[in-house]
């Protein structure tokens, strides 16, 4: 059953998932009280008991079983392998789109892996990366999958020998805290030349300053930039294994071209704080504008992993810089006590621009609301992302996307606080 489709009656209103889950809550506080209320009423000691104890069966009946924080995260995981991983080869599979595997994917992948200390898993997901989407120059092919002629490999005629900057930069900080939580020196040889290779070929200076674009296809005068890719906290560690490339320059440009992105209308009449999906940047003049064609500034589910990405950022290193960006992102908040939801995509003046929700939206958003809005954080959580859950069975409610599960779980893990900074270290 698809999340976005569905539709549930309370009374004569059609209600959304998250306006459903409420009010079957508030129904269920209604009965509770109401029973209470007739067990009460009777005299006598023995029938009251008996009411209370009938009461209490009913209830209990209808709540699912409580698990602790890290028990959600090791199902979402397991469910996670047995439904997206290729059996023994460590393959991510993105089934919505014909079973492919993308580069990003399989950074996502390493990443969960790392942070459940899965070895075997990190290992297998890593080492089919490495065969099959390394490319000469230490950067990863983007797509790989089902070709025309019927064959597996690099799907070329989809651009899927161009490199996605903000996957290389997942993998290589994956490759760097495997080697900090398990001390295999090969991650670490593995990761140097990806980190270098990243700079060398998806990093530009534009008026003296260094720019992560989206991939080594983008070093022309009009480079396109991912905003949710960048991702300070990975700088910072690449900057102590790669000394010679200056990436403390690129944390502190990044944070200053989100800052002028934030208040940058673009093709709107005012901005509203959120990143867009994608914008062009200007190598001469460092002016940024609209892409264009089918690229639109909405920030949908792939921008709002800023939020997560600032809030990671923010929680290891308390980047003040962080912390203002997000404070920005407060459509989010009114968002959710307007409408009591976020949707998928907001057009660039904050106005809703789908009628639907995403869980990817919700998982990325959580940054932005452990971190501003802690008020609003649990009640997202138990909203949106623990429904996902079915205690009872230890696996995903309803099936999710491999996107969805993803950031519902990296959202979940960093609401629950269980994202450690493996790669702390005595500086």
């Amino acid at each position: 059953m698809r999340r976005d489709l569905l539709i549930v009656r309370d009374g004569d209103a059609r209600l959304r998932p998250g306006a459903a889950r409420r009010a079957q809550r508030r129904r269920r506080r209604t009965a509770v009280v109401a029973v209470v209320a007739a067990a009460v009423s009777v005299v006598g000691g023995i029938r009251l008991a008996d009411d209370v104890q009938r009461a209490a069966a009913v209830v209990a009946a209808d709540q699912p079983m409580v698990a602790s924080d890290r028990t959600v995260l090791t199902d979402l995981w397991r469910d996670y392998r047995e439904t997206h991983l290729e059996p023994g080869t460590g393959r991510t599979l993105v089934l919505q789109d014909g079973a492919v595997t993308t580069s990003q994917g399989q950074g996502d992948t390493m990443l969960r892996a790392v942070w459940m200390d899965d070895q075997e898993t990190f290992a297998r997901s890593w080492q089919w990366t490495k065969d099959n989407l390394q490319r000469d120059d230490a950067l990863l092919a983007s797509r790989f999958g089902e070709r025309p002629d019927g064959s597996y490999g690099i799907q070329d005629e989809l651009g899927g020998e161009d490199p996605v900057a903000g996957a290389d930069v997942d993998v290589a900080f994956a490759l760097l805290m495997a080697y900090s939580r398990w001390q295999q020196d090969d991650h670490l040889y593995d990761a140097l030349p990806l980190v270098e290779a990243v700079w060398e070929r998806s990093v530009v200076l534009v008026d003296g300053e260094p720019v992560l674009v989206a991939g080594d296809s983008e070093r022309d005068d009009g480079s396109q930039v991912t905003p949710a890719a960048f991702a300070p906290y990975a700088y910072r560690v690449f900057a102590r294994v790669d000394p010679q490339n200056d990436w403390p320059a690129l944390v502190d440009n990044s944070y200053a071209l989100l800052a002028r992105l934030a208040g940058e209308p673009l093709d709107a009449d005012r901005a509203a704080g959120l990143p867009p999906d994608r914008v062009t940047l200007d190598r001469r003049t460092g002016e940024l504008s609209a892409v264009g064609g089918d690229v639109t500034t909405q920030s949908g589910q792939d921008a709002l992993r800023l939020s997560w990405r600032l809030a990671l950022d923010h929680a290891w290193y308390g980047d003040e810089r962080a912390l203002r960006l997000l404070e920005g992102q407060s459509v989010l908040a009114d968002s959710w006590t307007d409408q009591g939801r976020l949707v998928a995509a907001y057009d660039r003046d904050g106005t809703p621009a789908a009628d639907r929700e995403s869980p990817a939206v919700y998982g990325g958003a959580m940054g932005y609301f452990d971190t501003v809005r802690p008020d609003l954080a649990d009640e997202v959580y138990a909203d949106e992302l623990l429904p996902l859950y079915d205690a009872d069975s230890g696996d995903l409610a309803e099936p999710l996307s491999n996107d969805d599960s993803n950031w519902v779980w990296f959202g979940m893990a960093l609401h629950l606080d269980e994202l450690p900074n493996l790669n702390v270290s005595e500086e």
